[in-house]
């Protein structure tokens, strides 16, 4: 099926709007499938998409970002994994680096063309051919990505998988960082977290291996800031934010075994990031899991606007 073009600030001809009822999002295929729009009843619930030139030229994550080869923070420029090692450069146009200057959330979003494979009205989907020599400088381990984003009213849920093509294991260590956000007093935003296993940081918040137990939470956030690691107790979970009758839900579906919170105080937004692994995986090993040749991995995620 062929759809109108969709008007978009950085021009992306594959630009295409998915619709189901009353929930429409827009994804931006030739810019990292981003997502840049999900909205209800013509009520935007994403955040940090009201300018996309210079988030794109900045390397900054917006929307519905697709974090690849690895998502939050590395502790260092060197990993190896599965015999193979890389060196990442302190300075990239590709990368992005967090306050510190270590490398974080992997190759950016504006540097990934991915190829649109299957659309309809209420889908979407394409693929990435791992094996550009700027991508294996980056990640070493051939692989094909697929991804699809499909509606219905009410939900969008992406899924996204990872065949590895090569000789070779592929660590999978991917992510996403989607922004939430509701136009009403940020103090006044109920949120609801799951019991988990809060993730220890170290100064740089990278992950020292240590966790404690996570009663979960359930209450207004107030004037409070989160940039927390945590690990899933069950195959799935469930993280959300409600203001007034409104509510935006993540369910962790499968693949996905840990997830941070991020949510500075003094910003109108709050991020649930499904993650593969914890922070800093290709490096630790904690929580890494390892891809055969001519095998599939797998994940799955959901955001339900009620």
């Amino acid at each position: 099926m062929t759809q109108k073009p969709v008007p978009n600030l950085l021009g992306d001809p594959d630009a295409a709007r998915i619709v189901a009822g009353d929930t429409e999002a827009v994804f931006l295929p030739s810019f990292g499938m981003i997502g840049i729009s999900l909205k209800k009843d013509g009520i935007e619930a994403l955040r940090r998409v009201d300018n996309l030139i210079v988030a794109a030229a900045a390397n900054r994550t917006v929307g519905i970002p697709f974090l690849f080869p690895f998502a939050n923070r590395l502790a260092d420029f060197r990993y190896e994994v599965a015999g193979r090692g890389v060196t990442l450069p302190p300075q990239s146009l590709v990368l992005r680096y967090d306050e510190n200057g270590l490398p974080m959330h992997g190759l950016m979003w504006p540097h990934l063309s991915w190829e649109v494979t299957d659309i309809s009205d209420s889908m979407l989907s394409a693929r990435l051919n791992w094996s550009h020599p700027q991508g294996l400088a980056v990640f070493p381990y051939p692989c094909l990505l697929s991804m699809s984003a499909s509606i219905e009213p009410g939900s969008l849920t992406i899924e996204t998988a990872l065949f590895a093509t090569s000789d070779i294991d592929v660590p999978v260590s991917f992510g996403f960082h989607p922004y939430f956000g509701f136009d009403g007093n940020r103090a006044d935003w109920h949120i609801c977290l799951p019991q988990m296993r809060h993730l220890t940081l170290d100064a740089r918040q990278i992950p020292t291996g240590a966790s404690m137990p996570f009663p979960g939470l359930d209450g207004l956030i107030g004037t409070r800031s989160f940039d927390d690691g945590f690990a899933l107790l069950e195959p799935s979970a469930t993280l959300s934010i409600g203001f007034g009758r409104h509510q935006i839900s993540v369910d962790l579906l499968e693949g996905y075994t840990h997830t941070q919170v991020y949510a500075p105080h003094d910003q109108n937004f709050i991020a649930f990031e499904p993650m593969t692994a914890p922070a800093n995986a290709l490096i630790g090993g904690d929580g890494l899991r390892l891809v055969s040749p001519g095998d599939t991995f797998g994940a799955k995620f959901r955001i339900r606007i009620d």
